[in-house]
């Protein structure tokens, strides 16, 4: 297959990846791209797309298809962050994943990166106010070890929230979800309030 062939079929799996994302919710990259590329009969991963060009794709298909609804629903998820960060204030809290980039799907959660030097105090602020929460595990690499690190699961306003706890000097290092990934975006509250003034 040439070259120019190559790039037609990246861009019609990125395309055919991020309506999946934005009609289904998928907020799985590689599982998006699996059943694009499945609709395309497509079964060479060479002609896969990156994340950013299906970002690129998705951004796209909200202005044509999504515009107003889509604009709707990224100032609410940000309004609640917002209010969450806020009340988690003494664990420097950092806005990230789909909300953040500004990519979140119908079905899209918040997930906040905290810090603090005892994770357990992360479990005790949201028992002392009475809080529901499912607690679990996460992984991250920094660089490329891997770390296990807490998670909470809770609700606000319909809004599914994970709380990933880490320790402060994580929040100096990038963090990725694999060991061969992009750094994951972070934003403070004050960054998170101006993407919200201008949603």
């Amino acid at each position: 297959m040439n070259e120019r062939a190559r790039n037609d079929t990246r861009a019609r799996i990125a395309h055919l990846a991020a309506r999946i994302m934005a009609e289904d919710g998928v907020e799985d990259y590689g599982l998006a791209k699996k059943k694009a590329a499945r609709q395309a009969g497509v079964a060479d991963a060479r002609q896969l797309p990156g994340n950013d060009e299906i970002d690129a794709a998705l951004r796209a298909y909200r202005d044509i298809y999504q515009a107003n609804d889509h604009r709707a629903q990224l100032a609410e998820l940000r309004e609640i962050a917002v209010r969450v960060m806020t009340e988690l204030d003494a664990f420097n809290p950092h806005l990230t994943g789909s909300v953040l980039n500004g990519n979140a799907g119908k079905y899209a959660g918040i997930v906040l990166q905290l810090f603090a030097d005892d994770a357990k105090a992360v479990e005790l602020f949201l028992i002392d106010r009475g809080i529901d929460y499912d607690a679990a595990q996460t992984s991250l690499y920094s660089g490329d070890t891997r770390i296990t690190v807490p998670l909470y699961r809770l609700n606000e306003d319909g809004a599914e929230i994970e709380l990933v706890v880490l320790s402060p000097r994580e929040a100096r290092s990038p963090l990725k979800t694999s060991p061969s990934g992009r750094a994951i975006e972070r934003a403070k509250l004050a960054a998170v309030e101006m993407l919200l003034s201008q949603t």
